[in-house]
């Protein structure tokens, strides 16, 4: 009977060649047509799930002295990125300048490790969150774009003790990283407090469509200045307020709440407009809200910037 393939000591039954010596498996056994071969000296008994279960595998066969960068480094921080992107396959990998760049199937390597902060995610060697966003601007273009990267950065800086001005500090330290002036507009735009990626979105259809600049994740007051709720977009001098609904409000318990929660605003005075995906998404809706809005501000519907 053939010797059993060695126990799964890495995600989705992976393991090292190198590794079936010591288990007294033949290395042919290796060669099996059942067996995946992510990259070399890797191999798996079925697909990984997710790029935290390929990262692991990976790592196994790695330098030690190699960290995770850019998309990879973003997805196992848990930054939200378009999905195209967020679901990739290829790895990115650095090293620092002296050592030679990771060349591999299934890999794209880089250089410049020792500029960058390391962190540790899931066990991995994974670059600093601020210095992923940076290196994010390397790869701006249709499948990443300015909208993305304030995205990201309100994400980022909601882990910043020094909130934006990390991200800026970065920006400086790295003197002239590719995408220099992208990442700079984009840190101009994005705010701490922000609580998830559709917030962002709306914040800047908002602003870009010309009306004044809302506060993010804000305090709702009642007439006599006693706090009501925290409002995701809030004008406080024409009290209006923004509330996106995304999929998390959709059970009858959360519209319940939130049916209370925007009452009590409404009781004290307070203009509320609700916001779905559709009314960021699709133009004649984003119009029509986009309207609505400058109406309730007292802003000038002729001078929107609607398109």
């Amino acid at each position: 009977m053939p010797a059993p393939l060695p126990a799964a000591a890495f995600p989705r039954g992976a393991f090292r060649v190198r590794d079936l010596a010591a288990s007294g498996v033949p290395a042919s056994r290796t060669r099996h047509p059942r067996l995946l071969r992510p990259t070399r000296g890797l191999r798996a008994t079925e697909a990984f799930a997710d790029v935290v279960e390929r990262a692991l595998g990976f790592a196994a066969v790695l330098p030690s002295d190699v960290a995770f960068s850019h998309v990879t480094a973003a997805v196992l921080h848990g930054l939200p990125l378009p999905s195209d992107l967020a679901g990739a396959t290829l790895l990115h990998v650095m090293r620092d300048s002296a050592r030679t760049r990771v060349r591999r199937a299934g890999c794209r390597g880089h250089r410049g490790l020792e500029r960058r902060g390391v962190t540790t995610v899931d066990g991995l060697r994974v670059t600093s969150p601020e210095d992923t966003w940076c290196d994010l601007g390397e790869l701006l273009g249709p499948a990443l774009t300015w909208t993305d990267l304030v995205v990201a950065g309100d994400a980022v800086v909601g882990r910043l003790p020094a909130g934006v001005a990390t991200l800026s500090a970065v920006i400086d330290r790295r003197r002239a990283p590719r995408g220099a002036v992208t990442l700079q507009d984009a840190v101009a735009a994005v705010r701490p407090g922000v609580r998830s990626p559709m917030e962002t979105r709306a914040r800047l259809v908002v602003v870009g469509a010309g009306l004044p600049e809302p506060a993010v994740c804000a305090p709702v007051l009642d007439r006599a200045g006693t706090w009501l709720l925290e409002g995701d977009l809030v004008w406080h001098a024409q009290r209006v307020l923004a509330e996106y609904q995304g999929a998390v409000h959709a059970s009858r318990r959360r519209r319940s709440e939130d049916a209370q929660r925007l009452g009590l605003a409404r009781d004290e005075g307070w203009t509320v407009v609700e916001l779905f995906a559709e009314d960021l998404l699709q133009r004649s809706r984003r119009v029509t809200t986009l309207l609505r809005l400058a109406r309730e501000l007292g802003a000038d519907p002729r001078s929107l910037r609607l398109e």
